[in-house]
């Protein structure tokens, strides 16, 4: 039997003050630009990323899937699975981030995320245990990778985003056995993130591994679409070191 199953696939947008915090404390002007909530945005779903053009710093909407395809309706998530991108592949020549990488990154801020833990049994993924993760009095920063596509004929532009993953956090294991997502300190590191011109990617490095940079409280729920408890929650302490 194989367990495992992809890390992250769903999020949890609030516009509560922790959000709001994060995305103001970035410089960004929510009359603007208003947080769109949404309590469980899917992978391949519309989302906000923060990202910096020449400068100027704005929330966007994006899908949440690196990889995009012209359709008749714009552009589409390929068939490529691209809404997380490993660690490991992040120096790649060729690989979907390596540019990305060092030219276009960019924050998802969220309140939570979730997890699902899976177990091969056959041809037949059989869910094991569901999880939501909330940040205990804040938001999440988490760290993205963005690419644009232009529309040939109206010049419109559309995102496709990732987030990173990172090998498993050991307090996460009994959620989560596969990855776990890049939390981005929030400190003075969000800004060298978010600038387009910072190409020194070695600074990054302490960054590639797993840490909790906050409390998380996390809660067995029955089935992702309908988040109902049905554990007590519990709390998962910050990496202190």
């Amino acid at each position: 039997m194989k367990k495992g199953g992809n890390m992250c696939g769903r999020l949890n947008v609030t516009d509560d003050e922790f959000v709001q915090g994060l995305c103001i404390s970035l410089g960004l002007d929510l009359h603007i630009d208003p947080i769109i909530p949404n309590r469980f945005v899917r992978a391949a779903s519309p989302i906000q990323i923060i990202r910096e053009v020449n400068g100027q710093r704005m929330l966007q909407n994006a899908t949440w899937w690196l990889l995009l395809e012209p359709s008749t309706n714009g552009f589409k998530p390929s068939k490529y699975t691209s809404f997380n991108t490993r660690y490991d592949k992040l120096n790649v020549p060729g690989s979907a981030g390596y540019t990305p990488f060092r030219t276009a990154r960019c924050i998802i801020p969220a309140r939570g995320f979730g997890e699902s833990e899976f177990e091969q049994q056959g041809n037949k993924k059989i869910p094991m245990h569901y999880h939501d993760l909330v940040a205990v009095d804040g938001a999440i920063a988490f760290a993205g990778l963005y690419k644009e596509y232009i529309d040939k004929d109206c010049g419109e532009i559309t995102l496709g985003c990732s987030i990173i993953t990172l090998p498993p956090h050991p307090k996460l294991m009994q959620i989560h056995r596969k990855s776990s997502p890049l939390m981005l300190p929030q400190d003075a590191i969000l800004d060298t993130w978010l600038d387009p011109t910072y190409q020194q990617i070695s600074e990054f490095e302490y960054l590639m591994h797993p840490r909790l940079t906050q409390d998380l409280i996390a809660t067995q729920i029955n089935k992702p679409s309908q988040y109902q408890p049905i554990a007590a929650p519990s709390i998962i302490q910050r990496d202190m070191s």
